[in-house]
């Protein structure tokens, strides 16, 4: 959320509507806002904020006055006055705050304020007030609050807290839907020792952020003891996640529970770092990995993409005879993966990927795309050329400009000038950019007019000076 959403809110607030209506409480960056927004319209006499009943002074006395004496105040004019342009004003509105737990998101921003006497105030009220289940109801804003200049104080107070608390009170932020929140209450749980090594196990399972699960999972191992019973708990959570990296720590640990042989089952496994887990672990066992593939083209039912990868990764380019023939193969994962595999073997025959480049799937053709990329030199540029044609889909014309843009001089511009109006945004940009970085090269003959009728055709793209130097670059008159 920007300054201007906040500034929006504090105008519903200063006519009325109520702060839940005014402002999404439930998301921090909406109190960041607020308070950044505040103050941007406060300067602006057309749209300045003022509370209900309180007079427009410069200076803000009547407001701190106010707050002081304790008059009749709601919600809404009190989140306006701890957001305030005045200093004395924040300070005082402060005092209130307390009296209204909705407000509490402000009273936390207040403790990085720049003004060192609001600092102390909103610091001093809110280790007086704050407990461990309302740091659990603010944590997200806590921590962005964390990561400014002096804001080390409210994360150090809501750590202290939390430490001190009964381990079930972290229990909402292990789902919470900030990542940066799960991360902070998973750190937190492990150093505290608050969850058992299957609760870790379960949660590097259950979690979809990478470094929560390589978190939990190696917090998981390292708190087990050698004996295999200690083991079997925290094993199939693992083993069973569909996050790689916990998959990863639990085949990892087969070979310290002494079951290698379970290792053999994730040779084939979806992601490239469990296949590397696995094959590391059977090779520690005794066993060598790159039989078990080749033996699985006996039944070419039962290859999956992750066999076909695997034996690339393991295997020799003699193994590339197996994967040729799966170019033609009807599932496309697999098609994918042969080409992967070819490219790791560094067996690549252009003329036999070229046609992949028009396949119906968008993964085997981005695969094709960079095995041909070292080799798009002498690649036809004028067959590629066709390729970017509004009608082809578009997954082959980002292929084509892909293998096109790697190549310097006249084909590069041609290509790019060619997208200038295409219909996908990301793919138009990109071919702006190029025509925008474009010099000619070596290569190009100088006085070539074709590069000037380019140029002109991007002409929208330059200043008139810019354009001139291109063309003076390339040996044309302006």
């Amino acid at each position: 959320m920007d300054i201007w959403y906040g500034a929006a809110a504090a105008v519903r607030l200063a006519e009325g509507v109520p702060l839940r209506e005014a402002l999404d409480t439930g998301d921090p960056a909406a109190w960041t806002a607020l308070d950044a927004g505040v103050r941007a319209i406060s300067w602006d006499p057309d749209r300045v904020v003022w509370l209900p009943a309180w007079e427009k002074t410069e200076s803000g006395r009547a407001v701190k006055d106010t707050l002081l004496d304790g008059g009749p105040l709601g919600e809404g004019q009190l989140a306006l006055a701890l957001c305030h342009r005045e200093g004395r004003v924040r300070a005082a509105a402060l005092w209130r705050a307390v009296d209204f737990p909705g407000l509490l998101p402000l009273l936390v921003v207040r403790c990085s304020d720049w003004a060192a006497p609001v600092r102390e105030v909103a610091r001093r009220r809110l280790t007086e007030t704050l407990g461990a289940e309302a740091v659990v109801r603010v944590m997200g804003l806590v921590l962005r609050i964390g990561r400014r200049g002096r804001g080390d104080f409210v994360t150090a107070l809501a750590t202290e807290l939390l430490r001190a608390a009964p381990p079930e009170t972290l229990a909402p932020l292990y789902t919470d839907p900030c990542r940066g929140v799960r991360r902070y209450a998973y750190r937190l749980a492990v150093d505290e020792g608050f969850l058992s090594p299957a609760e870790l196990a379960r949660a590097a399972a259950r979690d979809s952020d990478p470094v929560v699960q390589s978190l939990c999972a190696d917090s998981t191992l390292a708190a087990v003891s050698d004996q295999n019973g200690a083991l079997d708990d925290v094993l199939e959570p693992l083993l069973a996640a569909r996050g790689p990296r916990a998959r990863a720590a639990g085949v990892t640990a087969l070979r310290r529970a002494g079951r290698v042989e379970r290792a053999v089952g994730f040779l084939g496994d979806r992601s490239g770092m469990v296949r590397a887990c696995a094959r590391y672990v059977v090779r520690q066992g005794g066993g060598d990995p790159l039989p078990w593939y080749r033996e699985r083209w006996a039944r070419p039912e039962g290859l999956s993409p992750g066999v076909v990868i695997g034996l690339a990764e393991c295997g020799e380019r003699v193994d590339a005879e197996l994967l040729w023939p799966l170019l033609d193969h009807p599932a496309a994962g697999l098609r994918a993966r042969a080409v992967a595999g070819l490219r790791v073997l560094d067996v690549v025959d252009e003329r036999r990927l070229l046609p992949l480049l028009d396949d119906p799937a968008p993964g085997v053709v981005r695969e094709a795309t960079a095995a041909l990329l070292p080799s798009a030199g002498p690649l036809d540029a004028d067959r590629l050329m066709e390729r970017l044609a509004v009608e082809r889909p578009r997954h082959v014309r980002v292929a084509a400009f892909r293998l096109l843009h790697a190549r310097d001089g006249l084909v590069r511009l041609r290509a790019s000038v060619a997208l200038l109006d295409d219909p996908d945004d990301k793919l138009r940009q990109w071919a702006r950019q190029s025509v925008q970085r474009w010099h000619p090269t070596a290569d190009v003959p100088r006085g070539t007019v074709e590069v000037g009728e380019l140029l002109d055709r991007g002409r929208h793209l330059f200043s008139e000076y810019v354009l001139k130097r291109r063309k003076w670059e390339a040996g044309l008159k302006a």
